[in-house]
């Protein structure tokens, strides 16, 4: 806890000395560029201020970059102590446990997947150039639908909900074959904004015009939202006081995106924040297999690409539902589905068929537990 305490408040004074330096260089930056256009209308009102004038850009100009360049050095020296204090804290080698030749011949999905997390993060200036420098299709990342996107929820942060909610009135269809709740949830925030705001009428005609298409599917919700306009005057001290939790706008904008993302076809988050996130929960793992690996000689990992060991992941971070068999390392198929046997283990179809020799009653022992089962005690696991 300590090492994390410290880690964290090293990153602090990183980040406050970057902030500082970024907004001192806009401020060394704006004065210079009014020093040279007044230094520019001086000269166009009195040419012969021209040698003056130049020799006090030249004065002001040396004096920033010197004054800038101690403030970038403050802010790398910051920068280079913080990562001692993650390497001390981490003591690990990744040069060991990383595969160089990994995007050999990959080169443009790894582009293409920087490319599109750029748009996917706004940054649709930055995504533009990326694409252009690296000869990429600059619409493979959508980046007009993802600019709606990013409107809608600029405009969700400043509470401003009328985007949000004509783009749900407009794939209301589409929301609703997936049983989306998006719809009223932002009506309902637009209610709680209009009643927490001290307009009550304003927040009875709406829910009376909003609040209808909903009465059978959300009723217990809508009920609760009509008793809280007796507590108008003080909502925050009411016991429907959890209706002005900060979460509720940051689950509108979070269940928005996604529903926007589904309706592309495409995830919520970005592939390439997913693999980086997947890929640092599986670091730990990885670098005790290749320690183990590493002093047993002969030990090699498979070669069809998989990993020998089992990366526990969060439900949303797993997106297929794909069964390869532990002991075939085979994919499960139709022909081949995977079998849950008596002691709990899976393997496929076609391994305990080999373990039972076909035949359905005999014993066979568990490749990875002592228990015996048959092959007719098996089921079958549809995924």
């Amino acid at each position: 806890m300590d090492a994390l305490e410290s880690i964290s408040n090293d990153f602090a004074k990183v980040s406050a000395k970057q902030a500082s330096s970024a907004a001192e260089l806009a401020s060394t930056l704006e004065k210079l560029i009014a020093l040279m256009t007044t230094a520019r209308e001086e000269i166009a009102r009195q040419p012969s201020s021209l040698a003056s004038s130049l020799a006090l850009l030249k004065q002001a100009t040396t004096s920033s970059a010197k004054h800038l360049t101690s403030q970038q050095e403050d802010f790398r020296r910051a920068a280079l102590k913080h990562e001692k204090t993650l390497r001390a804290a981490f003591k690990t080698d990744l040069d060991n446990i990383w595969d160089p030749r990994a995007f050999d011949g990959h080169e443009h999905t790894l582009d293409r997947a920087i490319g599109a997390h750029f748009v996917r993060e706004g940054q649709f200036a930055i995504a533009k150039t990326f694409a252009r420098e690296g000869e990429l299709d600059p619409e493979e990342g959508l980046p007009g639908q993802f600019a709606d996107l990013y409107t809608i929820l600029e405009a969700l942060r400043r509470g401003d909900l009328s985007g949000a909610i004509a783009w749900a009135t407009h794939h209301k269809e589409e929301l609703d074959r997936r049983a989306s709740g998006l719809e009223f949830a932002l009506h309902r925030l637009q209610f709680v904004q209009l009643l927490s705001g001290g307009e009550r009428e304003a927040a009875l005609h709406y829910a009376k015009s909003s609040f209808g298409p909903f009465s059978l599917s959300h009723l217990k919700e809508i009920q609760r939202l009509m008793c809280s306009c007796l507590y108008a005057s003080r909502l925050h001290t009411s016991p429907y006081a959890d209706l002005l939790h900060p979460s509720a706008q940051l689950d509108v904008q979070r269940l928005f995106t996604r529903e926007f993302c589904q309706l592309l076809g495409l995830p919520p988050s970005s592939p390439l924040f997913t693999s980086a996130l997947v890929g640092t929960l599986a670091l730990p793992t990885i670098v005790k297999m290749s320690s183990i690996m590493k002093d047993r000689s002969g030990l090699e990992w498979s070669q069809a690409g998989e990993l020998p060991v089992e990366i526990p992941l969060a439900n949303e971070q797993r997106y297929h539902s794909v069964f390869a068999c532990p002991v075939s390392k085979e994919q499960s198929t139709d022909e081949n589905p995977p079998m849950l046997m008596a002691c709990g283990h899976v393997l496929c179809k076609f391994c305990i068929d080999r373990l039972s020799k076909g035949n359905s009653n005999l014993r066979f022992k568990c490749p990875y537990c002592p228990t015996e089962s048959t092959a007719s005690q098996s089921k079958r696991i549809y995924i």
